[in-house]
C-alpha cells in the first residue's frame, strides 16, 4: 500500500529524530556525576546542589519554551507551538516536585534561596534561551528532543540510587521519576512538529545538529560542575 503524503512526512520526521539522537548520543564517560550518585559516593550536599541548580534551570527553560511556542504560533506552525506548550507544562510539573527534593536534602527555603548557582550548570539554560531567540523553532524541536534521551536515562539512575543510598521517599524522587520514562504523548507531539517542519521546508538538519551538539556539551558542563563539588 502506497504511503500517504502525511505518512511519508512522518517517516521523514522519525528518520530525522533517530539520526539526530544517534549522532548526539553522549560518550559513556560524558557524565561524571551520576556514577558518583549510583555508587553512593556523592553525599547529600552534592545532591542538594543538583536540586538547587534545577531551581534556576526549570523556570528559565519554561520561559524559553513559552517564547518558542509564541514564535511558532506567529509563524503558522501550530504543531510546533503545541510541542513547546507541552514542554512548558512539563516544566510546571517539574517545578512542583522540586520542593520535596530540596527538603529531602535537609534544606529549608531560606537556605535554598541563598544558594548561588554555578556558571557551568547554568550554561545549558542560557543556550536554550539563545535558541528561543534565534533558532528556527522546528530546528530547536530536533535539537532539544535529541538531547532529552540521555537526560531521561540519567534521571532513572538518579531516582533509583537516591532511594537506595539515601532512603529518599517517592515524593522526593518524583522530579526524576517525571523524566525517567519516555512519554508517548511527547513523542507524538515531536513527530507532529517535525512533520510540520518537513511539509513547510522549515527543518535544517545541519543547523539542528549543530545546536544539539552545543546543548550536549553544555549539559556535560552541568554534570562536570556538580561532580567537582563531590
Amino acid at each position: 500500500m502506497t504511503p500517504t503524503p502525511q505518512e511519508r512526512r512522518q517517516g521523514t520526521a522519525r528518520e530525522l529524530l533517530e539520526t539526530a539522537t544517534a549522532q548526539l548520543a553522549p560518550a559513556p564517560d560524558a557524565n561524571p556525576f551520576v556514577p558518583l550518585v549510583v555508587s553512593g559516593t556523592a553525599g547529600l550536599g552534592a545532591v542538594a546542589a543538583l536540586a538547587l541548580e534545577q531551581r534556576h534551570v526549570i523556570p528559565a527553560d519554561r520561559r524559553s519554551f513559552q517564547h518558542l511556542a509564541a514564535r511558532s504560533a506567529a509563524a503558522d506552525l501550530p504543531a510546533t507551538a503545541a510541542f513547546f506548550d507541552a514542554l512548558t507544562e512539563g516544566e510546571d510539573l517539574a517545578q512542583g516536585h522540586l520542593g520535596a527534593l530540596v527538603a529531602a536534602c535537609g534544606l529549608d527555603e531560606r537556605q535554598a534561596a541563598a544558594y548561588t548557582p554555578m556558571a557551568g550548570c547554568q550554561a545549558y539554560p542560557a543556550y536554550v534561551a539563545w535558541l528561543a531567540l534565534n533558532a528556527e523553532p522546528v530546528d530547536a524541536v530536533l535539537a532539544l528532543t535529541a538531547n532529552f534521551a540521555a537526560w531521561g536515562g540519567y534521571c532513572a539512575l538518579l531516582a533509583r540510587s537516591l532511594r537506595e543510598h539515601h532512603g529518599f521517599p517517592d515524593e522526593a524522587c518524583a522530579f526524576f521519576d517525571l523524566f525517567a520514562e519516555p512519554s508517548a504523548d511527547l513523542d507524538r507531539a515531536t513527530i507532529a512538529a517535525l512533520s510540520e517542519g518537513v511539509a513547510q521546508g522549515r527543518v535544517t538538519p545541519r543547523a539542528a545538529l549543530r545546536q544539539g551538539k552545543l546543548l550536549q556539551e553544555y549539559e556535560e558542563m552541568f554534570w562536570a560542575s556538580l561532580a567537582a563539588r563531590v
